[in-house]
């Protein structure tokens, strides 16, 4: 159960690309808010909205423009040398979006999770770092003969799976889940939320949940932030946010979603948000950089 303890404070992130130039992009500009320990956090957002980008900052793959990242206390700005940066690594990991393009297609599935226990020496021998790996793919739902194969071998699902196990080798604290569902078959992404429930409970994870699918967000967080540009619009409790939207973008997306009900669809009217209108235009003005709306 998520605790009072903060684990992930963000505190006026900026991530701007090609700064300066005529072609600069504002990916992240000045988004703040904070993950406790034990709780899932969801990120949602239309593509290009800079959901992934903040995902990659809070596992230190991007240098933020501007703003703090602060796990556990320590300032990721202050990571300094490869012991300090091996501590993070060891209790940050990242669930990508791709479940193929993600895995090393000339590395069998044993060595590719193996490879952060390799990295941070949690094998006594051999023989230790094989019993893990089995018992990593036999969490995630797969079997120890799938050790010997090559990522091609699978399907969507099961590299995922194999992905999952990857991240979960050296016994992290905080996963960045980055649209881990996207790209799989309706029938499997259940599958794999089921997962990361399980496992989130049995070992006590932090996650920040990234994903577009606003019913399978709604399912697994316990907060949800809405971005919209680059900016964050609207922080909630799930339900909360699902039965009381704020903002005209997280209306518009709700009202977005599909039921398995005929008549519902037939007579229900979706929500469209101009951000040229002028409504849209005061509505966003009124979202101040760095705050945002949350009971």
């Amino acid at each position: 159960m998520p605790t009072n303890k903060v684990l992930v404070e963000v505190s006026h992130l900026k991530q701007y690309f090609n700064q300066g130039r005529p072609t600069q992009v504002k990916a992240v500009d000045d988004v703040s808010f904070e993950i406790y320990q034990g709780e899932t956090f969801g990120l949602v957002g239309e593509s290009g909205s800079g959901k992934s980008t903040v995902g990659r900052a809070l596992v230190n793959l991007y240098q933020p423009t501007a703003g703090k990242i602060i796990f556990d206390g320590q300032d990721l700005a202050n990571l300094k040398g490869r012991k300090a940066a091996l501590a993070f690594n060891k209790r940050v990991q990242m669930i990508f979006q791709d479940p193929y393009a993600s895995l090393n297609p000339r590395k069998k599935v044993k060595d590719i999770i193996a490879e952060g226990i390799d990295i941070h020496h949690l094998a006594a021998n051999d023989k230790d770092r094989t019993d893990q790996v089995f018992e990593l793919l036999e969490e995630v739902g797969l079997n120890r003969n799938h050790a010997s194969r090559y990522p091609h071998e699978f399907s969507g699902g099961q590299r995922q799976r194999i992905g999952i196990a990857r991240a979960l080798a050296v016994r992290p604290d905080f996963i960045v889940a980055d649209e881990p569902i996207s790209a799989l078959d309706v029938s499997i992404q259940a599958q794999v939320i089921n997962l990361l429930e399980k496992l989130k409970k049995e070992k006590n994870l932090t996650f920040l949940f990234i994903a577009h699918d606003l019913s399978m967000v709604k399912y697994f967080s316990d907060r949800i932030g809405m971005m919209y540009h680059g900016r964050l619009l609207e922080v909630s409790e799930a339900d909360q946010l699902y039965d009381h939207p704020q903002h005209a973008y997280t209306k518009s997306l709700l009202s977005a979603i599909p039921l398995p009900d005929p008549d519902y669809e037939r007579n229900h009217q979706r929500i469209r948000f101009d951000p040229n209108s002028l409504s849209a235009q005061a509505e966003l003005k009124q979202v101040q950089p760095g705050h945002w709306v949350e009971r």
